[in-house]
């Protein structure tokens, strides 16, 4: 096969490439920080011990730790607004299925991170008087944000990876930026290439800093 490599043609493309990056990296952000929110919020409510609150919580964790995170772009922005009877556009939807999805995973770890916490720290602080609350934020969670910290940046890598799907619903990331260029070019391979590097130069250095991270805390 005597294909002729060319990669000249995507300089004239390079404000769609740069929107594309800025897309990618803003929803990871944006995604990263709520489902951490989501994710505290669940893992804390799992702890209650109140069967009312902690049943519906594990069932809103499996269901997105079990399901393709495709099929709940597609479902949330085509059924949602069918049985919730509200408009969400393409980057709403997307934002809030990759938040829930996210969310699922980070609660499993941040809880996990709590219960890894000897019995004896809680009896400790409660001997000194501290309330539940003060016990969780001054002894409990200090202590175990380090053991979190490495599988929370390993899931907010996936989160990233998670964004290349929301070209579905003709969000303007990088892949779709890049279906664009395809679509104007007919030449995908270098287009692809292209995507594939740009995805690659901001993830390795998050993977070497969970590779760090995860050598600290062992």
């Amino acid at each position: 096969m005597n294909y002729e490599w060319s990669f000249h043609f995507l300089w004239q493309y390079q404000a769609l490439i740069l929107k594309g990056v800025g897309v990618t990296v803003g929803f990871t952000i944006l995604t990263v920080v709520l489902g951490l929110v989501v994710g505290l919020v669940v893992a804390l409510g799992r702890m209650t011990g109140r069967r009312w609150i902690t049943w519906p919580l594990l069932a809103f964790i499996e269901l997105f730790r079990c399901t393709p995170v495709l099929v709940q772009l597609i479902w949330c922005y085509y059924a949602l607004p069918v049985l919730a009877n509200i408009d969400l556009s393409p980057a709403a939807a997307a934002i809030l299925t990759l938040s829930c999805y996210g969310g699922a995973f980070y609660a499993e770890i941040i809880r996990a991170g709590i219960v890894s916490i000897e019995a004896g720290q809680w009896d400790a602080a409660r001997a000194l008087g501290l309330n539940r609350y003060a016990v969780m934020r001054h002894v409990i969670l200090p202590q175990a944000l380090r053991r979190m910290v490495p599988p929370l940046v390993n899931q907010s890598i996936q989160q990233l990876k998670n964004t290349s799907l929301v070209s579905i619903l003709a969000v303007p990331d990088i892949l779709y930026q890049g279906q664009l260029i395809t679509s104007a070019t007919y030449r995908p391979l270098e287009t692809y290439s292209m995507v594939a590097v740009v995805y690659f130069l901001i993830l390795f250095p998050l993977t070497q800093l969970a590779s760090r991270l995860e050598r600290k805390s062992a």
